[in-house]
């Protein structure tokens, strides 16, 4: 689904009522949180049925559309089964335990509730979007890191931009600004914009470059293959957990695979164990410390960046998995939206050798 966004412009009165759905938004999903703590084998129809519970009891519930009310109750139930799906996976540390809101910022309309008026210029369009992949007989295997963005296998590298590092000054600045004003005052609701507005800034910087930076890869090439990373695992590393955040890897996979669905090619996940310690030439295990960043193989002797030796082996590891041969056949395998495509086989790329 393509979805087109727009910024909007109202009125006061408008805007007012806006913020009125969006506070009863909020009181809807804590009632029903409220209701789920309280009364236990609460079930998801049950919120469905308490919306219409608290509409007689409160006046302002009831002038909200019913399907937002709905909509309220689902945001509640989405928090509890998650609750739900963490306890029965055992996952470790804290499981999510549900919490009521204080910030609600958004209000969600469906089918109802809602009408273009007469002059409107203003909506959104269920289109279906087709693009025809040009074919560039190119592979090519990435291995994201801090220093650089991402690295490909034929050594070229991509900046990381760290919006959140570059945005830092300014928003201590706007934190000590907010925590010297008063509790529930204006200017204090003032301050608090301001600091959002930074935060939101640095969020579309996040996301307008992991979208243009996976549009690029996919358009230029006809196969990836990246590192099936842990990323919520690798966050519980306190000294990187910041910069991992900044990188947004997690956004950037997304719509790596989203772009190679569109397109038709192969997106493939392979294993990262060992791709920064295997040479890509030779195939021996050099073992090595995060803070060396060149690999020298004690077998060959071939001297490469860390990160280009590690994407050569990312996109080794993915012929392998969709059935490399060294004869250079090409091979069948399947892209990210099942359908079949080829694949050549490709020779590591040469480095320096030392001595």
């Amino acid at each position: 689904m393509l979805i087109y966004e727009y910024k909007l412009h109202g009125n006061q009165a408008q805007y007012a009522a806006i913020d009125e759905a969006i506070r009863v938004t909020q009181f809807i999903r804590n009632k029903c949180l409220r209701l789920w703590m309280d009364t236990r084998g609460t079930s998801k129809n049950d919120l469905q049925c308490y919306c219409a519970v608290l509409a007689k009891e409160f006046p302002f519930a009831a002038r909200l559309n019913s399907q937002a009310r709905q909509a309220s109750a689902d945001r509640a139930w989405f928090a509890i089964s998650r609750f739900y799906d963490n306890c029965k996976t055992h996952q470790p540390g804290k499981k999510g335990y549900p919490r009521f809101q204080r910030d609600n910022r958004s209000v969600e309309y469906k089918q109802t509730g809602w009408k273009l008026e007469a002059d409107g210029r203003q909506f959104a369009v269920d289109a279906e979007g087709k693009i025809e992949h040009i074919p560039t007989g190119k592979h090519a295997g990435i291995d994201m890191g801090l220093k650089e963005f991402l690295t490909d296998s034929e050594g070229n590298t991509v900046a990381n931009p760290r919006h959140l590092r570059k945005a830092e000054k300014r928003l201590k600045t706007l934190h000590r600004r907010l925590s010297r004003k008063q509790k529930k005052s204006a200017n204090r609701k003032k301050a608090r914009k301001s600091l959002a507005k930074v935060y939101l800034k640095v969020q579309r910087q996040r996301e307008d470059f992991a979208r243009k930076t996976a549009s690029t890869l996919i358009t230029s090439h006809d196969l990836i293959a990246y590192e099936h990373l842990t990323i919520a695992y690798l966050l519980k590393n306190h000294k990187l957990a910041k910069s991992i955040s900044d990188a947004s890897w997690g956004r950037f996979l997304s719509w790596l695979t989203y772009y190679g669905h569109v397109h038709n090619i192969p997106v493939i996940a392979v294993e990262p164990a060992f791709t920064s310690q295997d040479c890509s030439a030779c195939g021996t295990r050099v073992k090595k410390s995060l803070s060396v960043r060149t690999h020298i193989c004690s077998g060959c002797g071939i001297v490469l960046d860390r990160d280009h030796n590690a994407a050569l082996n990312i996109l080794e590891k993915a012929y392998r998995t969709v059935g490399h041969t060294e004869t250079g056949t090409p091979q069948r395998v399947q892209n990210a939206s099942g359908q079949s495509t080829s694949t050549r086989s490709r020779q590591p790329r040469a480095g320096k050798r030392a001595g």
